[in-house]
């Protein structure tokens, strides 16, 4: 059956009216407790989203740290260190200008509508290979969470099957069996992708087309996936560039613009609920600069959140880290060097499973798990067939 097989709307739910509503003399608390829970649900929000990037005004925050005192153990005391370690030389001169955003917070409905047929429209001429690809990937995942069964054993649940042997000659044995420990374990998988404008046209095209269907094929697998995009919110540096202006322009300032970190699908929504937040990732004026390692730092955060077994990191971008703001004021290598040190540092400190698929450009000397594609119509096929050779166990990242 075609993965795109459309699926059955959910019907909608009534809320249940609250004990007294219809009561005039209640009328105004249910109107006043009503704006209070909004409020309160407001500031959660914003919460959530501040928790998952918080930075000192001059220096990076140990942004990967889960601060959850439950959680703390030695081993992660140990890492707190090495990334207290890892971003003393890393400055930021401000981040009161950055955000996080989700991606239905960039525009309207109507103009959401609107981007998603015009991601629909492109989609259509990848449709039959893509499509093919992610079926090969779907059965494969499928195959490795189907239940198996050791038989004969001398403990475990009883083997009904084996019964009638026992009726046919009572001097044999009980029979037992017990489920087999699956390869397959419960996974994650966030899609990282760079939305500077160097992807402007069919490179982010494709990747949001590839994002989407991805997405579907794995949540059909149990598998959750995660899809964020980072840029700046403006070119130059923007208003932090008009605050170091305002200081005097003192030297070395660090990173020096207004990062936008966007969320088109959380882990735990559902593909249908959130689809039209994919064809955003072509509107206009929305790709600018790159600042690959703090973008990283951010995804791998929410990651280490996540409860899951297995954690896959996934980027697709095409090239070095720009941020012309940025360069002009501090040493050319700047944001490369924080790049690679935040992804050496996954590589070698974490279990995530991190990997990059470069567009045009090699990215090996980032990450050591890296392909390159030459054609950005390579990138379905790519994409695919690197996670079906880490989802086989045999191909597993150390």
């Amino acid at each position: 059956m075609d993965i795109f097989q459309s699926e059955e709307k959910e019907e909608k739910k009534e809320d249940n009216q609250e004990d007294g509503q219809n009561n005039p003399s209640n009328e105004d608390e249910n109107s006043e407790t009503n704006d209070n829970k909004d409020q309160n649900k407001e500031e959660e929000t914003e919460a959530n989203l501040d928790s998952d990037y918080n930075i000192d005004e001059y220096k990076l925050d140990e942004q990967l740290i889960d601060t959850d005192s439950d959680q703390i153990n030695n081993e992660q005391i140990i890492q707190k260190k090495n990334l207290s370690n890892l971003n003393n030389e890393y400055k930021i001169f401000t981040n009161q200008y950055d955000e996080i955003i989700k991606a239905e917070n960039l525009e309207n409905a109507d103009e959401s509508v609107k981007l998603r047929k015009a991601l629909d429209q492109q989609l259509i001429g990848f449709h039959d290979v893509i499509t093919k690809l992610a079926n090969k990937l779907q059965r494969q995942l499928l195959a490795k969470q189907n239940r198996a069964w050791e038989f004969d054993l001398e403990e475990g649940l009883l083997d009904s099957s084996k019964l009638p042997r026992i009726i046919m000659d009572p001097y044999n044995s009980l029979s037992f069996k017990k489920e087999k420990d699956l390869d397959f374990k419960d996974t994650v998988v966030t899609l990282l992708i760079d939305n500077s404008g160097s992807m402007r046209g069919r490179p982010i095209t494709i990747a949001a087309i590839c994002a989407d269907i991805l997405s579907r094929t794995l949540e059909r697998c149990s598998v959750k996936v995660e899809i964020l995009g980072f840029t700046t919110k403006n070119w130059k540096g923007g208003k932090s560039r008009e605050f170091w202006n305002n200081k005097n322009k003192p030297k070395s300032p660090g990173r020096l613009n207004d990062l936008r970190h966007i969320i088109y699908k959380s882990a735990d929504t559902q593909w249908r609920q959130v689809k039209n937040n994919l064809g955003l990732m072509l509107k206009e004026g929305l790709l600018k600069e790159n600042i690959d390692g703090e973008a990283i730092s951010w995804a791998f955060n929410r990651l280490k959140k996540r409860k899951e077994e297995r954690k896959i990191l996934m980027v697709i971008s095409d090239g070095a880290p720009v941020d012309d703001s940025t360069l002009s004021v501090n040493s050319g290598d700047f944001l490369e060097k924080h790049l690679k040190k935040i992804v050496k540092f996954i590589e070698e400190k974490t279990e995530t499973e991190i990997l990059a698929i470069g567009i045009g450009h090699d990215v090996s000397r980032y990450y050591n798990k890296a392909i390159k594609i030459t054609d950005v119509n390579e990138l379905g096929d790519v994409m695919i067939s690197q996670l079906s050779n880490l989802f086989d166990t045999k191909n597993k990242l150390n």
